[in-house]
């Protein structure tokens, strides 16, 4: 006699067919649990790397261990980063949609309530992946940025170098569309409104004109083109006496002096000579550290036209600038900012600086640290000039390491375009004196 075998349908309620629990459902649920805190670990690491300041940078740039290296590894290319959190994550939800689907029809026959089924699907795919693929993870990774990112440093190197060849497709398509858009949507170059402001140089309008040029121009520059390099800036160890103090206030006249510990990578704060003024009557014992304004930080990409409006939002005139691994990179004031607008501010206490010397109608002598940005003006030159050479150079010694490729002994002649650089002093460390002579004025 045969038996009748097992119904597979265990249920029947409101249209609704309920399968039995199988080991494939288990083995789904296991893989989509995996899959799920992959997919919370990369959405914690994007939240972490792209949450880290300037005092976090700072720290990893100053201890030197594997975890920190491999994380300025992952932070030298950004895009490469991003692409990389964004074609990971994509799969893996991709996958967890997937397999959630197939356990929920394994589970559950909806064939006669198909709205209910993708409602369900839909609903539940959602809940989990934001929840806890998204929301939770970088909720956690945000408020322990350093820490998690230094957790996860080296398996993310190592995916980045995996999924490089997908990520470098994404970053071309994108780059090849971004222009074609900015192509399209081109009106006006700065160059063009600077062209027509030009007609107006020779009339009674002159300095006008000027002040209207350095608008056009104000926004496109940034404040790495505009700042005064950490060589040239004044500043004082926090661990000074307080007569040391007063003697490097009398001697350069600043109204605003940073505060470092140890490094000038280091800044502590910011020391206004006005909040000083109260207790200089005080005894040697006062410790004038306790007076100290929390430094502003601001990256070296940053647009002037921002930080002038940063400037006045937070009501400050100073701003420490730091490089992408957050090593201080020098100072920008908010004087810095509006001659970039005005001209040159000069005051009766301005020292006039010398750095450069005009030796006859097309021949100059500059020091190395010039920025290129000063070096247009006194030369007249147009900025845009070097762009296809210049890499990240911002100083004309910079300028010239680009052209060399090596730091140039003394008498060395670098010719580029028109221009003729001649190296008048030189060091084993920097380029100190470079004399220029322009062969043709035709800019």
């Amino acid at each position: 006699m045969k038996t009748d075998p097992l119904p597979e349908l265990t249920a029947n309620y409101l249209g609704l067919q309920f399968h039995p629990f199988t080991t494939g459902i288990a083995i789904s649920l296991l893989i989509i649990l995996f899959l799920l805190v992959l997919s919370a670990l990369i959405s914690a690491s994007e939240a972490a790397f792209f949450s880290l300041g300037p005092s976090e940078k700072h720290k990893i740039a100053g201890k030197s261990t594997k975890k920190n290296s491999y994380i300025i590894k992952n932070l030298e290319s950004p895009e490469q980063l991003l692409a990389t959190f964004l074609v990971a994550n994509n799969f893996i939800n991709i996958s967890i949609v997937i397999l959630l689907s197939f356990t929920i029809n394994s589970l559950v026959d909806f064939s006669g309530i198909p709205v209910l089924g993708f409602i369900v699907q839909v609903l539940m795919a959602a809940l989990i992946i934001l929840l806890f693929g998204e929301i939770i993870p970088k909720i956690y990774s945000t408020h322990h940025a350093l820490k998690f990112a230094r957790f996860i440093a080296i398996p993310l190197h190592y995916l980045i170098r995996l999924l490089k060849p997908i990520n470098s497709v994404f970053i071309y398509s994108t780059s090849f569309v971004n222009n074609r858009i900015h192509a399209y949507n081109k009106q006006i170059s700065v160059d063009e409104l600077s062209q027509a402001l030009e007609l107006t140089s020779q009339t009674e309008l002159k300095d006008d004109s000027e002040i209207l040029k350095g608008i056009v121009k104000f926004g496109n520059k940034s404040v790495v083109e505009i700042m005064r390099s950490r060589v040239d800036v004044v500043s004082a160890d926090i661990d000074f006496s307080l007569s040391k103090i007063m003697s490097l206030i009398t001697e350069t006249g600043f109204s605003r002096i940073p505060v470092y510990s140890e490094s000038f990578d280091n800044i502590k704060g910011i020391l206004y000579i006005k909040d000083l003024l109260p207790h200089v009557l005080k005894e040697t014992s006062f410790r004038w550290q306790s007076i100290i304004r929390p430094p502003f930080y601001v990256p070296e990409t940053k647009k002037i036209d921002d930080l002038l409006e940063e400037f006045q939002k937070n009501k400050v005139h100073m701003a420490i600038v730091v490089d992408e691994y957050g090593g201080t990179s020098g100072i920008v004031t908010l004087e810095d900012v509006l001659e970039e607008i005005v001209g040159e501010i000069t005051d009766e206490f301005d020292e006039e600086e010398k750095f450069y010397t005009k030796i006859s109608e097309n021949k100059y002598l500059f020091d190395g640290k010039t920025m290129l940005n000063d070096f247009y003006k006194v030369t007249g030159s147009d900025d845009t000039v070097f762009d296809d050479v210049k890499g990240e150079a911002d100083t004309l010694a910079g300028l010239i390491l680009e052209l060399k490729g090596e730091i140039p002994a003394k008498n060395d002649t670098i010719t580029c375009k028109n221009y003729v650089f001649i190296i008048e002093a030189v060091d084993n460390r920097r380029i100190k004196q470079i004399k220029v002579e322009i062969t043709n004025t035709d800019q």
